[in-house]
C-alpha cells in the first residue's frame, strides 16, 4: 500500500516551493520577453505607431506602458528584483490584452487564453513573491 501512497503523491519527487517560484519566474519572465517584449521594443520604431488605445493615453504611451511591462518588467522578473511590482504590471497589462484586445474569449479565432494564462502565473508570483532564490531576497 505504501507504494501506492507513494506513486499517487509524487512523494519520490522533491518539494521545495522556492525552487518553484524561480522556474516561474524564470520560465514566464523569459518567455514574456522573447516572444512579446523585443517585438515591442522594435514597434516602438515604427512610424506612424499602430497599437490600441484602450484607456486613450494615445498609441504611443500605449505601446510604450505595454513595452515597459513585457521587455523590462519581465526581466526583472527573471531576475528577482521589484517582483511584485512587475508582477503587477505584467498582471495589469495581460489583463488589459485579455479583456481589450480579446474581448475575454478563452477560445476561436481570436482567442485570450495564452494573456489569461500569464495573468494567473503573474498574479501567483504577485501573491507568493520571488521566492529565496531571488535579488530581492539577497537585499533583504
Amino acid at each position: 500500500m505504501s507504494r501506492v501512497r507513494a506513486f499517487l503523491t509524487l512523494s519520490a519527487v522533491p518539494s521545495s516551493p522556492d525552487v518553484g517560484l524561480l522556474l516561474l519566474r524564470l520560465w514566464l519572465g523569459a518567455s514574456m520577453f522573447a516572444l512579446h517584449g523585443l517585438g515591442k521594443v522594435a514597434r516602438l520604431q515604427a512610424e506612424p505607431v499602430q497599437f490600441a488605445d484602450p484607456f486613450g493615453f494615445g498609441a504611443g504611451a500605449s505601446l510604450l506602458l505595454a513595452t515597459m511591462a513585457e521587455a523590462g518588467a519581465s526581466l526583472l522578473l527573471v531576475l528577482g528584483l521589484g517582483t511584485r511590482w512587475a508582477a503587477l504590471a505584467l498582471s495589469v497589462t495581460m489583463a488589459t490584452a485579455f479583456v481589450f484586445a480579446h474581448g475575454m474569449a478563452l477560445s476561436g479565432e481570436h482567442s485570450g487564453e495564452l494573456p489569461f494564462v500569464y495573468a494567473a502565473g503573474f498574479v501567483a508570483l504577485l501573491l507568493m513573491g520571488p521566492g529565496r532564490y531571488s535579488v530581492d531576497e539577497r537585499l533583504r
